[in-house]
């Protein structure tokens, strides 16, 4: 049986914003973050609703938001009572919002406000998804919240946002969406509505991801970037992820690795060990073909090799690490947050519809061979 539930209504274009001129005498609460907010950024959305709006701003959001900075927002959220919220900017500022909407709703603080996304990067698909991730820094870990209540009502994608985007968010943004598409084609959840998304996120991706990094104001790459992230969105939101994202959960609330990169240096070992299962291997080689990365003539194997040296080759072009060692961090303190990495894994929400089976001594494995490819004697 197939379950798929599309609630968000998506406004794409330079002309997207105007649908917000339509908003009148609203309590209106934007989370942002201070970079946005200090920059005047933030006055994208404020020039263009009505002066009858009563607008508040929580400039707040950090990366990776965590427990404290979404109990700031909730105090927040009470005292505004928001009949709008606009979540403006990257993954971690939705996200935030996401938060904030979501233990409103449980300590029925608010009545449930309409929730607005408008997205400046192109990679978490946050804008059009259920889900949001808050960290918890005591405990070093990342927990995943998912319900209805915080899935959009509507997203704002202007691809103009994105242009000052730098190369580094650029590349690490960019790898997210690949495996959002990746691991939603052969999560448990999967079906054939999912598949399409995450297929044609996959064919915009390969049109545009590397002429976004060269070439940051490059409208049209910018504009194919922005929808593949939101395909990506659409195709997990419905078939779910996979221990890929468990697992780089847990390496950006333990070392802070950036979500984006972590998922990048994990895909092609996770990939590999997904392969242990003929049924998934033939699905990802049926994606190959579909993105016409392989011939339907070929084997499996070779339709993956074809995969996984595409991610090989898009991390180099993007100048991006490949181990974590090349990020600095110390090996005997890696080590030594194994066990806590791997039992935090194994609770992700992302780790129910994960397609191989996999158990603590399976993800031991991929997070001491990421350390440092060259020892672990896989190059992904």
């Amino acid at each position: 049986m197939s379950n798929v539930y599309m609630k968000t209504r998506i406004q794409e274009g330079k002309q997207a914003r105007e649908y917000l001129k339509g908003i009148k005498n609203k309590r209106i609460l934007i989370v942002c973050d201070q970079f946005l907010s200090e920059n005047g950024a933030v006055s994208y959305l404020t020039d263009i609703l009505c002066s009858d709006n009563v607008v508040e701003l929580f400039d707040k959001a950090i990366p990776d938001p965590t427990i404290q900075v979404v109990g700031s927002g909730l105090c927040m959220m009470y005292q505004v009572k928001p009949d709008i919220v606009i979540g403006f900017g990257g993954g971690s500022a939705i996200d935030t919002a996401k938060g904030i909407i979501y233990f409103s709703m449980i300590k029925e603080l608010v009545n449930k406000p309409l929730f607005i996304t408008v997205p400046t990067t192109s990679g978490t698909g946050s804008e059009v998804t259920s889900a949001s991730v808050i960290t918890d820094p005591d405990n070093k870990s990342k927990h995943l919240i998912s319900s209805d209540e915080i899935l959009p009502d509507v997203a704002i994608l202007d691809p103009s946002l994105t242009l000052s985007v730098p190369q580094v968010v650029t590349a690490n943004t960019g790898m997210d969406v690949l495996t959002h598409a990746l691991e939603a084609y052969v999560a448990t959840g999967a079906n054939v509505f999912s598949d399409a998304m995450a297929e044609k996120s996959v064919e915009l991706l390969l049109k545009s991801l590397l002429g976004c990094y060269q070439d940051g104001n490059d409208l049209k790459a910018r504009t194919r970037m922005q929808e593949a992230s939101t395909l990506a969105g659409i195709a997990f939101n419905t078939a779910g992820l996979g221990v890929n994202h468990s697992i780089a959960h847990q390496l950006g609330g333990t070392f802070h690795i950036p979500h984006g990169l972590a998922n990048a240096i994990l895909l092609n070992h996770v990939i590999e060990y997904n392969c242990t299962s003929r049924e998934i291997m033939n699905k990802y080689a049926a994606l190959a073909v579909k993105v016409q990365l392989a011939e339907a003539k070929e084997e499996p194997r070779d339709a993956i090799k074809a995969i996984k040296g595409l991610i090989i080759a898009l991390m180099r072009c993007m100048n991006m690490p490949t181990s974590v060692m090349e990020l600095g961090i110390d090996r005997m303190e890696y080590e030594k947050q194994l066990k806590n990495m791997v039992d935090n894994a194994l609770m992700d929400a992302c780790f129910a519809t994960t397609p191989t089976k996999i158990a603590g001594p399976g993800i031991q494995k991929i997070l001491l061979d990421i350390y440092d490819v060259r020892e672990s004697g896989s190059k992904g």
